[in-house]
């Protein structure tokens, strides 16, 4: 016996006092969800029924009957809190790996929803690696860069957008590999945005749209989440992790409009939006990324306004100039059952952002970067992999962040892609 709510499924109606269309009832014992759903509509059914038991304050549950590992995943994405403090009692249908799922994504996310003052770039990267560090000692080790050692080694674009704060840019290299040798190829590259807080530099946002801005370093946490998740599945391959850091400030040394940046491989850069910094810090990470030889590179950023306006905040956005691995993402995402949908992105998309001064513009000088945006922000990234995009995948995490509740999750981070590039990598 337990003397926490009990939460089950029925696909009895329930009796009619609850109404015509009701899904969700209460026993003596705790609540019932209702319905013969339809298997496309069930899992955002329970998440939905998770948040309206949430919200009546009930933050201890047993899941009780015959529930189904994604099941119990959707009521628990549905069920948390920013505040962390909802725990649930899993059937014995799939609970360690439901337990993984909890431990990493409750990590990430609380990684997101930290306050700026908490997590910063050089914060950011040690709790990254210190907790990939405890999953497999044996297996990783790592090297934090930090301020004036990103110019050393060349990654100009971190330092440029990161340089005004009193906290200094870095850029985390994380190498997992369970291999035990050091000439073992580098199956995936990972690289994350971890733009701890974007006040949109001299483009400056409004204090609306500051206000979110604590999760610009989702697209670290993503990744990041994502290898853990892999380690904890048991991956064999061996993967780099490449973080991004830094807080996009003003101060006198700011970056500033018309200036150029020079990348480590020739790329010149008008920067005509201070607030398009995350492909600066990004094209670092990709940079890195190919010359270490990877086979595969997965990307992932808060990066566009434009995706959110295409997507809502429901799927995150794919773009990829190598089909084979945008199809494969998309059939991974639907068995991990995360929204993600194809954006446009061709070669000519490298050149939707002209400049008379330098190869490219980091944006168009035109709100919201202009028509197209996310896929020209796309075509931007691509001019730091190989020249065919082959094995290259960028995820523009539309879905990573809510600024208030939503029917399917509570305000803050939601960790979505974290398991579709765990699938992915495993």
């Amino acid at each position: 016996m337990t003397d926490k709510l009990q939460v089950s499924l029925s696909n009895d109606t329930p009796t009619a006092h609850w109404g015509d269309d009701a899904i969700l009832s209460t026993t003596e014992l705790g609540f019932v969800i209702h319905g013969a759903f339809k298997k496309s509509e069930q899992l955002e059914l329970i998440q939905t029924c998770a948040r309206k038991i949430q919200s009546f304050g009930v933050n201890d549950v047993q899941l009780a009957g015959p529930w189904g590992v994604e099941q119990q995943w959707a009521f628990y994405q549905g069920f948390a809190t920013a505040k962390l403090k909802q725990n649930v009692e899993w059937t014995a249908v799939g609970a360690p790996i439901l337990q993984d799922y909890k431990t990493v994504y409750d990590w990430a996310k609380l990684l997101i929803n930290l306050p700026p003052q908490d997590i910063y770039p050089q914060s950011l990267a040690e709790q990254v690696q210190s907790f990939i560090s405890l999953l497999a000692p044996d297996y990783v080790s790592s090297e934090i860069l930090v301020g004036d050692e990103l110019l050393e080694h060349g990654w100009v674009g971190t330092h440029t957008v990161g340089r005004a704060s009193v906290k200094p840019p870095v850029m985390l290299i994380l190498d997992y590999n369970p291999t035990g040798n050091d000439n073992a190829p580098i199956d995936y590259a990972l690289v994350g945005k971890g733009i701890t807080f974007d006040s949109g530099g001299y483009s400056l946002k409004s204090s609306e749209g500051m206000l979110s801005m604590k999760c610009d370093m989702g697209g670290a946490a993503t990744v990041a989440g994502a290898l853990a998740l892999a380690i904890l599945q048991g991956s064999t391959k061996r993967i780099k992790l490449i973080l991004c850091c830094a807080e996009n400030l003003v101060a006198g040394n700011a970056v500033k409009l018309g200036d150029i940046i020079t990348y480590k491989n020739g790329t010149t850069v008008e920067v005509v939006n201070t607030d398009a910094e995350g492909r600066l810090v990004l094209a670092d990470g990709l940079i890195l990324a190919t010359e270490l030889g990877a086979k595969h590179i997965i990307d992932a950023a808060t990066l566009t306004g434009a995706a959110s306006v295409a997507l809502g905040r429901d799927y995150n956005a794919l773009f990829a100039l190598d089909k084979n691995i945008l199809k494969r993402t998309i059939e991974v995402a639907d068995e991990c059952n995360e929204g993600v949908w194809p954006l446009p992105l061709e070669k000519f998309h490298r050149d939707r952002c002209p400049s008379p001064y330098a190869e490219t513009a980091n944006s168009r000088a035109v709100k919201g970067g202009g028509a197209g945006g996310a896929s020209n922000a796309a075509g931007f990234l691509s001019r730091f992999v190989n020249e065919e995009g082959i094995g290259w995948l960028h995820v523009d995490l539309a879905a990573a962040f809510n600024q208030s509740d939503t029917p399917l999750f509570a305000a803050g981070a939601t960790g979505v892609g974290i398991r579709t590039i765990a699938a992915l990598i495993v």
